[in-house]
């Protein structure tokens, strides 16, 4: 492929002034990212997530899409994913975790808890 090179060769004559300005970008794309652009930079693939899941790719395509989900069902695809969900609310005066949705745990997640306790 002609004039195809890779991000590092691009960066490397990068001022350091300028190295920072890139990371800060990457680390703020990286911050906020659609769920299907989160599992591609996890490096999986729907059917992965869709075997880890219990349901057919099908279904991950949907999930993938939809605007408005159910928190439990948002909750299992991070955690396939290798990560956990936290609900933070953002007002003027600062940030509230909100921990109510901690109460919807898999029954099973609690037994492995104990388990590994």
């Amino acid at each position: 492929m002609t004039g195809h090179r890779p991000f590092s060769g691009l960066i490397k004559n990068f001022t350091p002034k300028r190295k920072a300005r890139t990371a800060a970008k990457v680390r703020a794309l990286k911050a906020q990212m659609p769920l299907a652009e989160l599992r591609q930079a996890r490096e999986q693939s729907q059917q992965e997530l869709a075997r880890v899941l219990k349901v057919g790719q099908p279904a991950v395509a949907k999930l993938e899409r939809r605007a408005d989900m159910y928190v439990s069902n948002l909750r299992r695809y991070i955690a396939a994913l290798g990560g956990s969900l936290e609900i933070t609310a953002r007002f003027p005066e600062g940030a509230v975790n909100i921990t109510n949705f901690h109460d919807l745990q898999n029954p099973n997640e609690d037994s492995q808890d104990q388990k590994q306790a």
